[in-house]
């Protein structure tokens, strides 16, 4: 406690370090992985080539995915656009495969019914499909959440600060206090995003609690 108490300043900014890299990706994620995810439920010829090729990035270990990013794109090693590009790809990984799976999860019998109203393509999208995909999608989505949080703190290793940070600093100096708050924070931080995923569900699709209840 002494120590905390000591260094509430540097571990605040810290939180406040991870936060940053933890939602950008999560949400850029989220933006591309829904229509690829429609793209590779609705086409034989795409789902493959999607499922397969989104599945391999998370094969590729995150410290030489860091150091691969700013050779691509000329980020700087140590900046926060090489962890965020680096943490969207890998939330993307994840999220297609979700994505599909979700939207394959719709009726075709529903969605046959809704071009019969008359609902235009995009229209079916976004007042049927996504809305039956909704569901499993979150599902997908808080899994991402808690990797996302995790995979920051590896960041640390190449100097780009976050919560990692108490970690490589901790055992280098010796202080377990380091270490054990940076192990609590980023569970909290997890299980925070976690809880406000499972909330914006609830406030996005209030008919599940009507079917729950």
């Amino acid at each position: 406690m002494t120590w905390l108490s000591q260094n509430l300043h540097i571990v605040w900014g810290l939180l406040a370090d991870h936060l940053l890299l933890s939602v950008p990706p999560i949400l850029l994620s989220l933006v591309i992985s829904v229509p690829l995810g429609r793209l590779a439920a609705g086409s034989r010829r795409w789902r493959t080539p999607l499922l397969t090729g989104t599945g391999l990035l998370y094969a590729i270990p995150s410290l030489p995915l860091f150091i691969i990013i700013p050779a691509i794109t000329g980020f700087a090693l140590r900046s926060p656009a090489t962890i965020i590009t680096a943490l969207t790809l890998y939330g993307c990984a994840l999220l297609v495969r979700g994505a599909a799976d979700a939207f394959a999860s719709v009726p075709e019998d529903v969605r046959l019914a809704a071009e019969a109203t008359g609902h235009s393509r995009w229209a079916s999208f976004w007042r049927v499909e996504l809305p039956l995909a909704g569901p499993v999608l979150l599902s997908s989505l808080r899994v991402v959440v808690v990797s996302t949080v995790s995979l920051v703190t590896v960041g640390a290793v190449i100097g780009i600060a976050s919560l990692g940070t108490l970690f490589t600093d901790g055992f280098q100096r010796g202080i377990e206090a380091s270490i054990l708050t940076g192990i609590v924070l980023t569970v909290v931080v997890a299980v925070v995003l976690d809880a406000l995923c499972v909330l914006a569900g609830r406030a996005v699709m209030p008919w599940r609690r009507t079917v729950a209840a």
